[in-house]
């Protein structure tokens, strides 16, 4: 069920109730956009709670919660099992808005606030609904993706649209790169439909589920390098699982992390994974179907650097020694 957002009156800005749910850094970014440019209430923050991170896996706190609190806003931190008694805290707002939070919202809540929930997704829907809109669509090779601003139901980013914004995908953009662009768009129109809430001036646009793809949550073996595909599958797999998990291959016998590469203009054919060459410039390797040129690596326990670098460290890497293909 898809809780309509109803404003038959215009509201006064300042008197909007806010709710805010999300965890990652993208959250954090459109959670500070709402504090420095608007004038709207939020009233409550819901965030993932605490967990484990870094060598010592000491508890660490969400990118939301550390900008909440910041603020002075209040924090909440329920477990997936708490999470579906809290409806009765949300009822007492207005809108909550819902970007990357990590679990999906039980009815009682998507129904609590005055005006239901609206979630900001990084992707043109219905294209690339789930976990890894970004990370998808650079591995696919996609040329364009977004903004979406849907009003939430009970479905995985099955909601009517309320906004979109395209954005293009440039042939050198990172995950990394990609997801700043997408946080500094994603502020502006979080903002724009918000003015829209307040104005009584919403028109949900159903989306074309026969349309829909789906982005799934990247695992290591999703950044494993299959040398045996094309030149061009592998340059996008590289920038889409760059700034994590980062692919991952064996070059000579090394393993390595690949963190930036070039597709080179040549139709050579040869072995693919089989160093072709090795100097300051880059290490030549060759795919199913063209050449594909690092640029700059990870060795084991060491960190990234340029080919250049990594060559004044290991002089005896050479041309011609095939890699296994992973």
């Amino acid at each position: 069920m898809t809780h309509q957002i109803p404003c038959p009156e215009k509201l006064p800005q300042g008197k909007l109730r806010l709710a805010f749910a999300g965890t990652p850094e993208l959250a954090a970014t459109m959670l500070g956009a709402l504090l420095e440019k608007s004038e709207y209430q939020i009233s409550v923050v819901l965030t993932q709670p605490d967990r484990p991170s870094g060598r010592g896996r000491k508890l660490a706190s969400s990118a939301v919660k550390k900008r909440a609190l910041e603020h002075g806003l209040t924090v909440l931190q329920p477990s997936k099992s708490e999470l579906m008694a809290m409806g009765k805290v949300f009822s007492e707002v207005d809108l909550m808005i819902v970007v990357a939070y990590g679990m999906l919202l039980p009815e009682n809540i998507l129904n609590g606030p005055t005006h239901g929930c609206i979630n900001v997704h990084t992707s043109l829907l219905p294209r690339w609904r789930g976990a890894a809109p970004i990370q998808r669509a650079i591995q696919a090779g996609d040329r364009e993706t977004g903004i979406t601003i849907m009003q939430m139901d009970n479905g995985l980013d099955t909601g009517p649209i309320l906004l979109q914004e395209k954005c293009p995908i440039n042939s050198s953009d990172t995950s990394g790169i990609l997801h700043d662009r997408l946080a500094s768009i994603g502020s502006k129109c979080l903002l724009k439909i918000l003015d829209a809430v307040v104005s009584g001036n919403l028109q949900p646009v159903a989306q074309d589920n026969s349309q829909a793809t789906y982005a799934d949550k990247i695992t290591k073996l999703d950044a494993r390098i299959d040398w045996s595909q094309a030149v061009s599958n592998i340059d996008c797999a590289i920038r889409a699982f760059n700034p994590a998990p980062v692919c991952h291959t064996e070059l000579a016998g090394l393993p390595l992390r690949l963190w930036q590469a070039e597709i080179l203009d040549t139709e050579l054919i040869s072995t693919a994974g089989k160093v072709l060459n090795c100097n300051k410039a880059g290490i030549d390797v060759a795919t199913g179907k063209g050449v594909l040129r690092i640029l700059k690596l990870q060795p084991q326990g060491k960190r990234a650097m340029t080919v250049a670098d990594f060559l004044n460290g290991n002089p005896a890497f050479g041309a011609g020694t095939p890699s296994r293909l992973h």
